[in-house]
Formats: structure tokens, C-alpha cells, sequence
């Protein structure tokens, strides 16, 4: 599977690397990328530290192992996934080219 699929930028990868130490997820966890059904726009990414599920798409961004589901390929497929750490807040944030719509928290969406 390409990484094209999706984009890191290197200030979500420098969390992602910050987060990991702190919560001690060693190699055999990867950064569980996904969407599921809900928010106030039909669905919601989620984001967490988990191990290989069997058929995932295993994506390596440097040391930093991304998973992502074969249902949530469909809707993550072009997104940049960013961390913004402004005036506005503090977080990963999710730029997907695909979203027709987005809440004002940018945490959910729909296409």
C-alpha cells in the first residue's frame, strides 16, 4: 500500500513521535488511524495507539508505523493530517479533500 494514501506533515509526525514516548507504545503498536459513524456531521475520525489488526494497511512514515482499517481507506484516502498548536487550540487536525462537510470542530464529517 503507497503512502500516497495519506499525508503526515512533519509537525504531526513530531507529536505523533512525543505522544508515543509517553504512552510507551512500543513497535508492536502502530497510530490506529479511522473513521467511524457519528459527530454531528455522520462520521468522526479516531485517532489512538493500538497493535496490527490482520487486515490492515500498514503505512511506515519513518520510524512511525500508521494502521488503517480497509473500511476507513475509503474515506481517509487523500487526507493531511496535521497538528495545530495555536491561539485556536491545541490538536491533530484532519484536511480531507473528500468532506463535503465539516462541524465547526473539524472532528467530523460527511461526503
Amino acid at each position: 500500500m503507497e503512502q500516497s494514501i495519506i499525508t503526515i506533515t512533519d509537525k504531526a509526525l513530531q507529536q505523533i513521535k512525543t505522544i508515543a514516548v509517553q504512552e510507551n507504545a512500543d513497535g508492536s503498536k502502530g497510530l490506529r488511524l479511522a473513521v467511524t459513524g457519528g459527530g454531528c456531521s455522520g462520521l468522526s475520525y479516531k485517532i489512538e495507539f493500538g497493535p496490527t489488526k490482520e487486515k490492515d494497511n500498514v503505512l511506515l512514515f519513518g520510524e512511525i508505523k500508521v494502521l488503517i482499517d480497509p473500511k476507513s481507506v475509503i474515506y481517509l484516502k487523500g487526507i493531511v493530517l496535521d497538528f495545530k498548536d495555536g491561539l485556536n487550540g491545541k490538536g491533530f487536525s484532519f484536511d480531507n479533500p473528500n468532506a463535503k462537510n465539516t462541524c465547526g470542530c473539524g472532528e467530523s464529517f460527511s461526503l
